[in-house]
């Protein structure tokens, strides 16, 4: 059997007859006992049975037509001449049905009514509070499934935003790898098979391991090491590059592609014809889950970096909207040396994919209990 769900039960149409009738008893056990120290437990079981009828019919026009059709959409003026209107109709049905069904039906049962009169003002305040209550319980549940709207809105906002964002890093990566293996093509080189396997590792990585929101770390560090070892194949002696990596990287999952970015740019901005030794240093660790990267590169202190390239705007919103508070980025510029430090807080494991969920929202109409 299925466990009981208590967000279907409140917001699943098959379930609207038990969420109508779960009302009607919660709100006449809360009346009975409200009047049974003035009737007496039994008779005030009774009375409130009678009374039911006057109750189901102030209350189901105010919830089924009243608020879907005039206050849920923003009728305001409307819903509340209605309204008014609807308390004095209240008070008309509580003088009829005393008049003409409840006062009758206690002399059959040989009641004496504990009030004698037409229009006892206890009887009108309850059918008042409890189409009220009802009415609170609607709204309250069309603001519910409003918020749960915008939310899922959002979500798909900022899902559709990162694929685009990530959409943007791929074709800037692969350009200018493309234009390395390129320029070792023109020159005949035998590297060239191995350039282009490495390659083909990588566009294997982002067209299939990348469209999952998060990747095996371990996967993400060697790939970075296939685009180091692409761009050593292209600047030779050129260029000095040290890879550290520390602590234990596997079964820890971030989202990809966050970091080659910046790599990228350690590479344009490290290799400067104007510097007599260009270098480059990459150093990674994982301790208590979470990463610390530095990427460090050599720089011509004359000419300062931009932090605003399209990759690191990129890499700025993913970060934003993937880790909000579970990461720290700075950038550095020391005159003869840039300096990027990451910090992520990993996930440990991973059982399924991230799927986004989309629920059945209702229209105003169908928030009625």
């Amino acid at each position: 059997m299925n466990a009981f769900n208590t967000n279907d039960f409140i917001f699943s149409s098959r379930y609207r007859v038990w969420r109508h009738i779960a009302f009607w008893l919660a709100n006449l056990i809360f009346i009975v006992l409200l009047y049974s120290s003035i009737l007496g437990f039994w008779r005030s079981v009774i009375h409130n049975f009678i009374w039911l009828p006057a109750r189901f019919l102030y209350t189901y026009p105010l919830i089924l037509w009243f608020i879907p059709k005039y206050l849920l959409k923003n009728k305001y003026i409307i819903f509340s001449v209605l309204a008014i209107l609807w308390g004095i109709a209240g008070w008309l049905l509580n003088v009829y049905f005393r008049q003409y069904l409840f006062n009758p039906i206690q002399e059959f049962l040989k009641f004496v009514p504990v009030v004698q009169g037409s229009g006892q003002p206890g009887s009108y305040l309850v059918l008042v509070i409890t189409a009220t209550f009802a009415s609170m319980i609607v709204v309250f549940k069309y603001w519910i499934k409003t918020q749960r709207q915008w939310m899922q809105a959002e979500k798909d906002k900022i899902t559709v935003e990162l694929q685009l964002l990530k959409a943007q890093v791929h074709p800037h990566f692969l350009f200018n790898t493309l234009n390395n293996i390129y320029s070792f093509s023109l020159e005949n080189s035998p590297k060239t098979p191995g350039l282009i396997l490495k390659l083909s590792s990588l566009l294997s990585y982002m067209l299939y391991d990348c469209k999952a929101e998060e990747v095996l770390l371990e996967k993400e560090t060697e790939i970075m090491k296939n685009y180091i070892d692409l761009e050593k194949e292209r600047y030779g002696n050129k260029i000095e590059v040290s890879w550290n990596v520390e602590g234990d990287i596997k079964d820890k999952y971030i989202a990809p592609l966050l970091m080659l970015p910046f790599l990228e740019n350690a590479f344009k901005h490290g290799t400067s014809e104007q510097l007599e030794k260009s270098w480059l240093s990459v150093d990674m660790s994982v301790k208590q889950n979470v990463l610390r990267s530095k990427i460090a590169n050599s720089k011509n202190e004359f000419v300062p970096l931009s932090k605003n390239g399209i990759g690191i705007q990129n890499v700025k919103k993913r970060l934003e909207f993937l880790y909000p508070g579970k990461h720290e980025l700075k950038m550095n510029d020391e005159g003869n040396f840039f300096v990027v430090s990451l910090l992520v807080e990993l996930k440990i494991k991973k059982n399924s994919p991230v799927i986004s969920s989309h629920g059945n929202l209702q229209a105003a109409e169908n928030v009625a209990l």
